[in-house]
């Protein structure tokens, strides 16, 4: 390492151990496999960390700009507003903002860690509405728990920004009904390693801050938002961490739009998966989102609706349409509803500008909360019912398809004009204040198109290749789910997968694998060592999308279950039966 490395990594050492100081309760572990702490750049100073991919954006050292070196002090000042919304946060400003917004409220603000980044940051989390911020204290109020979590792509940088300004009026003793009736989970730079690649060319046409934001990737690059299933990042795993330790009833993710040309300040969605539990579906789109989408337009004005848009250059045909693979389990808001959480996808629309792009994702998060505070039974009981709720015996998703619409609906599309970044001349695009009805079909849920029957319990041989035993044990306890090893040999009957055909596709850095085949009865024998993941238990949706091999994010998808030793395998490794093994299944 050279010598201004060790300094900067020294500096933001001094950086984390103060915030840490700072907090109330002692701050979760990092989550296992989490890398050393890695020197942490300032404003552009970074390209890609170790593993970043090749052209991974990468600006000039240009050291920390006085703006964002300013003090923060008891006005709590955000940068975006000390530069008149030219920048945004670095990570060292999300972390001085939070530590004076808690100096200034220790009753109300505590201040805790949940995990790591991939470069050794600290991931920082703000707990209101409790004692202290262990999950201990948090679970003791018996409240309705709302994870609030912003930058997963570190240039979607608004929900950054209106974490801290709710931070701000949280502080000055504003939102007394949240206190009261809610906790408040808020993680506002839950990627600071891309939030630190600052750039001038990153997200393309989005409408500032024009002084530069952050990459989408992380600094291993990859898509965090991609990883909740195989949990390669620290950021996921720590965030898995996050949802079992507190099991938030309620969690949002703040991104920004890539692209549509509707006409809604901001687009949303719910847990779309096939496999999600009713009552969490029920809860988000007939309860909570269009009570706040109705609660928005009497206050603001302003447009929501469904996240979606129209099919791109080769298609004649107007469907208000979601991508098709955007029920998948990998994604935070599927896969937090899967963990039978009510999850929310927030994607703000990037060609308004930067200022009201912030305003736009609080007023959402404000709606959100005020919605919970008031609702707090109902959300629980939906949680209670998910949780509870035995699944084996049945037929659940493992793959789908949206479902258009049975007649037109009304769409409001937009219009943008033209603008250049006056930094780089690189030409943005600005919302015009345009409102166009139109009627069209929309496909913007999910149908499953393949079903499985949910077993008792999936059966894990004890004598895989080790390695490859340890590996899937190790994303199991990622996840937080329950299994239990068998200290003896056994025989069952169940079913073994009969593999006829596998399908490759390169993907996030791997190439993943399809297992094509059927279940067959069979009498199975369980060697000693083994392990039983029971399907009766609160993860039982998560455990049959990882375990299940036709699951287009199983562990077996994501090459968890490949080694040159099973390269031919004739039948997948894992076996499922509807009998009761071990004590965990009785």
């Amino acid at each position: 390492m050279k010598r201004a490395s060790r300094l900067a990594a020294a500096w933001a050492a001094c950086v984390v151990l103060a915030f840490v100081s700072s907090t109330s309760g002692a701050p979760q572990g990092p989550p296992a496999g989490a890398p050393p702490a890695a020197s942490q750049g300032q404003r552009g100073a970074q390209g890609p960390g170790p593993g970043g991919p090749p052209g991974a954006s990468q600006a000039p050292a240009t050291g920390t700009r006085a703006s964002a070196a300013a003090p923060v002090g008891a006005s709590l000042v955000t940068v975006p507003e000390r530069t008149n919304y030219v920048e945004t946060s670095l990570y060292q400003d999300v972390m001085a903002f939070m530590r004076a917004a808690a100096a200034k409220a220790p009753q109300t603000i505590h201040l805790t860690t949940f995990g790591y980044s991939f470069e050794g940051r600290a991931l920082p989390l703000a707990v209101v509405g409790a004692k202290d911020a262990t999950p201990q204290a948090v679970k003791a109020t018996g409240k309705p728990r709302v994870y609030i979590q912003a930058n997963i792509h570190a240039g979607e940088v608004e929900g950054k920004e209106a974490c801290l300004e709710l931070l701000r009026e949280l502080a000055n003793g504003q939102h007394a009904e949240w206190v009261k009736s809610t906790v408040l989970l808020i993680a506002p730079i839950f990627n600071p390693d891309g939030n630190d690649r600052t750039n001038l060319a990153n997200r393309g046409r989005q409408n500032g801050p024009i002084g530069g934001m952050g990459q989408r990737a992380n600094g291993q690059g990859l898509d965090l938002n991609r990883d909740f299933m195989k949990m390669e990042s620290p950021e996921a795993r720590s965030m898995a961490m996050l949802m079992t330790n507190y099991e938030p009833h309620v969690e949002v993710s703040l991104h920004t739009t890539d692209g549509s040309l509707h006409a809604y300040q901001l687009t949303y969605n719910s847990p779309l998966h096939p496999a999600t539990a009713p009552s969490i579906v029920d809860a988000d789109r007939n309860g909570l989102l269009p009570a706040v989408t109705r609660a928005i337009k009497e206050k603001h004005g302003w447009d929501f609706y469904y996240y979606g848009n129209l099919p791109f250059r080769g298609s004649t045909e107007r469907v208000y349409t979601a991508d098709t693979d955007l029920y998948t389990a990998r994604f935070e808001e599927n896969y937090v509803g899967l963990r039978n959480c009510l999850g929310i996808l927030s994607e703000t629309f990037s060609y308004l500008p930067f200022k009201d792009r912030i305003a736009v994702a609080k007023g959402f998060v404000e709606e959100i909360v005020t919605y919970t505070a008031r609702n707090g039974e109902r959300i629980r009981k939906a949680i209670a019912d998910a949780s509870t709720a035995s699944i084996v015996g049945k037929e659940l998703g493992v793959l789908g398809r949206t479902v258009r619409s049975a007649q037109p609906v009304q769409i409001l599309m937009g219009e943008c004009e033209e603008e250049r970044n006056p930094y780089t001349g690189a030409i943005m695009l600005r919302r015009k204040d345009v409102s166009k009805p139109e009627q069209m079909f929309e496909a913007i849920t999910f149908e499953a198109t393949e079903t499985s029957r949910a077993p008792r319990a999936y059966i894990i041989p004890g004598n895989l290749p080790t390695r490859m035993l340890q590996r899937v044990l190790d994303r199991l306890q990622a996840h937080g789910v329950k299994t239990q090893k068998l200290t003896s040999a056994t025989t069952v009957k169940g079913e073994q997968f009969k593999i006829t055909s596998t399908e490759a596709r390169a993907f996030q850095n791997h190439n993943t694998r399809t297992l094509v085949g059927e279940w067959a009865a069979a009498d199975l024998t369980v060697p000693e060592g083994s392990v039983v993941v029971p399907v009766e238990q609160p993860l039982g949706r998560l455990v049959f999308l990882l375990l299940e091999p036709r699951s287009n994010d199983s562990l077996a998808y994501w090459n968890l279950f490949d080694d040159d030793a099973t390269r031919d395998l004739k039948a997948y490794p894992v076996m499922r039966t509807m009998e009761s093994v071990g004590s965990s299944t009785k």
